[in-house]
């Protein structure tokens, strides 16, 4: 890494953690595991800012989510020479959301050399699924 990277990111351990995006809507990942590869939860407290017209957490804002913890829980699995960049994504949506916080647990369920799928369940403040996600990563080599 150069020194010009490693101001703008934290170490290559945790650097998908702090995506800019996240960061915006206000993700909360909770830390790698030790001697665990591959996982990831993600926290997002809810108000009235993610709702849609109904008054309930936009599904955009849960794809997003989704997104994000496959995102970190994949790139958790990558070198320090590698980026990666997601495929495809599918969502299913199981229950509208009127809580105040959501938890994304995501997982790697098979890492090749160059693809990897991911899963993701979502749970609202009362730990009843309310979305369930899956997505292909590519593993990209950094230029």
């Amino acid at each position: 890494m150069t020194s010009d990277s490693a101001s703008s990111t934290p170490a290559d351990s945790n650097r998908f953690d702090f995506a800019p995006i996240s960061q915006l809507i206000g993700f909360q990942v909770d830390p790698p595991k030790a001697d665990v590869s591959g996982e990831c939860t993600v926290r997002l407290p809810v108000d009235s800012r993610l709702h849609n017209p109904m008054g309930r957490v936009h599904g955009g804002v849960l794809a997003a989510l989704a997104d994000a913890s496959m995102g970190i829980a994949f790139g958790r699995t990558l070198d320090a020479e590698q980026d990666f960049s997601t495929i495809d994504l599918h969502i299913h949506f199981m229950r509208p959301v009127r809580g105040k916080g959501l938890v994304a647990h995501s997982i790697v369920r098979q890492r090749g050399l160059r693809v990897g799928f991911v899963t993701c369940d979502i749970q609202d403040d009362r730990g009843r699924l309310v979305a369930s996600a899956t997505c292909s990563c590519t593993v990209l080599d950094k230029i």
